[in-house]
């Protein structure tokens, strides 16, 4: 297989772990190929393994199905041929998990397996779970009836009493209970609080466990570190957890959350109407909209009736309410690169921070920006601006999608060819160069 190496052009992240990605072309049938930390999945008819960019084979197509590298592990599949299946029918799967050798961690024996936490790796069998370390021996025997992998040293886990009834508890990474197992449910610690169940009622404990708020309540909702609701379905409560009161709420329960949480605002409804408030509990917009948008480069999107608008954080309107949200393409009234996609009277165009329209309201159909072009369409074809309001590509195309991981696919005289950010065509390409 023949292939053209290209740059690096994109940084993925998942968690704190920031994959490089890159693509390879092979000459031989025009087609990507994806490599993610210098791995490539490849294929033997219905059989997966993995090799480098340099080619060197790190997993031969042993798998029946794969997952995608990440922290330098990778879940696998293999089938289970201990059983018997009728003709047509798949074998189940046995899942292990693989690290950048190839090296099977975790032996395909399982029936679940996640990603390495705390040193600990969460396995089930048979509706069952347990850990191993990270060489994959068992150290958390295969005994609770439901568990979630561990979060700042502690993995929350249900257990059976008397062979009917589930009661959860948290353990610490050698197994050892931390607190006696009296919860019907409880959530995964964050930032040292967890909300657990008692019969019907919600309350939150710390790492103590220690009722911090008690279980007293019907609905329990975290929207951000440190902050909750509680109350039931005529309203709810905000409370901060990080104070010497906790228990004491900052608010009477007037609120429904909304679950929009960004630049220290959080999203919530009152009387039918919805605005937001701060993290001390303050209603700094007023609840006095029928629908409210997240946060993105200190602006959100409002809407009273059929008009939309943007405010800032403080309230204050930036983008008059005068504008609509009818047609489907894009997200609009969402900042990407400085620039949001706005609507009036049916035709597009895009706004900056200040409300004031950088690209006029010419555009039939557009989509938000990514990686600091956005495809537009105008006079029945397709181009691109940039984030200055330029038009960067001329709208020559019959169909532009967004630009993805630096490229984009466009069709061009009923051709469906690959796009860099430079115009250039890099896929299926018959002898064009550039469209700049």
């Amino acid at each position: 297989m023949r292939h053209l190496l290209l740059p690096v052009v994109c940084l993925l992240t998942l968690g704190v772990h920031a994959q490089e990605i890159t693509y390879a072309v092979d000459t031989s049938c025009g087609c990507d190929i994806i490599y993610v930390d210098g791995i490539q999945t490849t294929r033997d008819g219905n059989l997966y393994g993995f090799q480098r960019n340099d080619g060197t084979v790190i997993s031969p197509n042993i798998y029946r199905h794969v997952d995608q590298f990440s922290h330098g592990y990778c879940r696998v599949w293999v089938d289970d041929s201990s059983v018997t299946m009728p003709q047509g029918v798949d074998l189940p799967l046995l899942a292990g998990l693989i690290d950048s050798t190839g090296r099977q961690v975790v032996p395909c024996t399982y029936d679940a397996v996640e990603f390495p936490s705390s040193g600990r790796i969460l396995v089930g069998r048979n509706g069952f779970f347990g850990y191993t370390d990270l060489d994959g021996h068992p150290i958390i025997p295969i005994q609770y009836r439901d568990a979630s992998s561990f979060i700042q040293n502690r993995a929350c886990v249900g257990l059976v009493i008397d062979s009917a009834f589930l009661f959860y508890t948290f353990i610490d990474t050698l197994g050892q209970q931390l607190f006696p197992p009296v919860y019907q449910n409880a959530r995964p610690f964050i930032d040292g609080h967890a909300t657990v169940r008692r019969y019907d009622r919600w309350g939150i404990i710390d790492t103590m466990g220690h009722e911090v708020i008690p279980t007293v309540y019907e609905s329990i909702t975290m929207p951000d570190h440190g902050t909750l609701f509680a109350g039931d379905s005529s309203g709810m409560a905000f409370f901060r957890l990080n104070t010497q009161s906790p228990s004491h709420p900052v608010t009477q329960p007037l609120y429904q959350p909304i679950t929009i949480v960004a630049e220290n605002r959080i999203g919530v409804s009152r009387n039918g109407k919805q605005g937001f408030l701060d993290l001390n509990g303050k209603e700094v917009i007023s609840c006095q909209y029928d629908e409210i948008g997240l946060f993105r480069q200190g602006r959100a999107f409002v809407r009273i009736g059929d008009r939309c608008g943007m405010v800032d954080t403080l309230g204050r309107i930036i983008l008059p309410l005068e504008y609509e949200d009818r047609t489907p393409k894009g997200l609009k009234y969402v900042y990407r690169d400085g620039l949001a996609l706005v609507e009036k009277e049916g035709r597009l165009g895009y706004v900056d921070l200040d409300g004031n329209l950088v690209v006029p309201l010419v555009l039939e159909e557009a989509y938000e920006f990514t990686e600091g072009l956005a495809s537009a369409k105008k006079d029945g074809l397709w181009g691109y601006v940039d984030n200055h309001g330029e038009l960067f590509i001329p709208f020559i195309f019959d169909i532009a999608a967004p630009f993805r991981w630096g490229r984009a696919d466009v069709y061009f005289n009923g051709q469906r060819l690959t796009i860099d950010r430079n115009g250039r065509c890099v896929k299926n390409c018959k002898g064009i160069i550039s469209f700049k």
